[in-house]
């Protein structure tokens, strides 16, 4: 009787993985939502950060192999504090953003199907099944649902190629948009600060294809190529679906939510109940449980793993039968649902309370790019303290080019976070400060602060 073969991650799983990892549709719309400009803010986010943080993810990850990630890596280079932090940021993101896409699923899911805007609780139940169900599916390992995520990067990748095609067809032939000349105008160089920051979330995700390198034949030499070329990929799906949006949609009148589907609706020159566009949203819907299926692993892992290292809390440290984490999941999967439910209610009392989708989203997009403040300057403290440790793939270059490819985007991340809080309102052409958001990025803060200190002092009673 012989021995099963372990599945393996192939280089083209390892690029599909990256593009549903990295390729979230459900933020085109926001970053389309910029204007025209946002063609020179996404140049200029691909050289000056996207560039570096591919390079600097792909010598970390094959060097550093683990499931700790992020939080490893900053540990070592600025001591168990900083990774408590990072843990931290990098996993209160996840519930966050869980809750945001169970709004935006049942947005979409009303959008397609107005017979469902009057479900009431039965929208909230909807929203609930959408959390669960991912939390049911993230008790399995990658490769047992790699068929889900190819499939979801397939889908992702024609929903940007359809919008952009289609965008394309109506600037030749007048046609079905009837609105071509929406894409001549519209957004603000300055204005763009206030979602440079969805343009940098689009980008991130790189160092979790890291985590499938014990899956892998040759990672050392295969997780760079999927880097590289999953990318490539990215970045054209995202300027070529932004293109078409922006034939379709002013900006300045694009849904932060349903954009995409406005979109799809006006390029087709059909009602949002037409087959063609209900065949969209479902397939949009199914791209949102990709996403947060192909993500759940890192993200668990690295809090699982930091907690079993004291500096999380225990109750994130369990694992079940097939090596997964459980306790974070579960804890996942409450969160979030705590989230939803409190804003049904608050929607309930207060029906004119603002649009919740933006307030999860926007505070995961703050969560996670905080995580990420101290990735670039472990890099290269990391190149300073062990010089010897073996590089599978190393970042070429003197201490200049190096100093640059941390330092320019670490200070692009920082910009990010502020205009976040402080968008610019290009009609005053001021700073108008999201107070609902800068409430609660400072709650977060304040845990992670608890957090950071806690784990410094298991450490100082273990060390006893």
């Amino acid at each position: 009787m012989g021995v099963a073969k372990k599945r393996k991650f192939r280089l083209l799983d390892a690029v599909l993985a990256s593009v549903c990892i990295v390729l979230v549709v459900e933020s085109a719309a926001p970053a389309a939502a910029i204007g025209n400009t946002q063609y020179i803010w996404w140049i200029a986010m691909l050289l000056l950060f996207f560039l570096p943080y591919g390079l600097i993810s792909s010598e970390l990850g094959t060097t550093y192999k683990g499931e700790g990630g992020l939080y490893d890596w900053v540990k070592r280079a600025f001591g168990r504090k900083n990774g408590a932090r990072v843990a931290w940021f990098y996993w209160i993101n996840f519930p966050l953003w869980m809750a945001s896409l169970s709004v935006l699923f049942t947005t979409v899911m009303t959008t397609i199907f107005p017979q469902t805007a009057e479900a009431g609780s039965w929208l909230l139940a909807a929203q609930l099944g959408f959390i669960w169900f991912v939390i049911f599916a993230s008790n399995f390992r990658i490769t047992d649902s790699k068929y889900l995520i190819n499939s979801g990067a397939i889908i992702k990748a024609l929903i940007m190629i359809v919008i952009g095609g289609l965008g394309i067809y109506a600037l030749m032939t007048g046609g079905a948009a009837g609105q071509a000349k929406a894409v001549a105008g519209g957004g603000s160089l300055l204005g763009g600060l206030s979602f440079v920051a969805i343009i940098l979330f689009n980008f991130m995700g790189f160092e979790v294809v890291a985590s499938f390198a014990d899956d892998m034949e040759k990672p050392e030499k295969e997780i760079p190529k999927a880097l590289a070329l999953g990318g490539v990929l990215i970045a054209a799906f995202y300027l070529f679906a932004a293109f078409g949006m922006g034939v379709a949609v002013p900006a300045s009148e694009l849904s932060l939510d349903s954009g995409l589907i406005d979109s799809f609706a006006l390029l087709v020159n059909q009602p949002t109940t037409s087959l063609a566009v209900v065949v969209m949203g479902v397939c949009f819907m199914y791209t949102m449980l990709a996403n947060l299926i192909s993500w759940s692993p890192g993200i668990n892992y690295v809090a699982m793993y930091a907690a079993r290292d004291g500096s999380l809390p225990k109750m994130f440290a369990s694992a079940n039968k097939n090596g997964m984490p459980k306790g974070v999941n579960i804890i996942n999967g409450v969160l979030a649902s705590v989230l939803v439910v409190i804003a049904y209610v608050v929607k309930q009392i207060n029906p004119d309370f603002a649009d919740y989708f933006w307030t999860f989203f926007a505070l995961n997009v703050f969560t996670f790019l905080m995580s990420y403040v101290f990735l670039f300057p472990t890099f290269l403290k990391l190149r300073k303290i062990d010089p010897d440790k073996r590089r599978p793939f190393k970042v070429k270059g003197g201490s200049f080019v190096l100093n640059t490819l941390t330092y320019i985007p670490l200070l692009l991340l920082v910009a990010a976070l502020i205009f976040t809080c402080l968008p610019y309102d290009s009609e005053i052409s001021s700073l108008k400060p999201d107070w609902a958001l800068i409430s609660g990025a400072a709650v977060a803060i304040a845990i992670g602060e608890v957090m950071a200190f806690m784990a410094v002092k298991r450490q100082k009673v273990n060390n006893k």
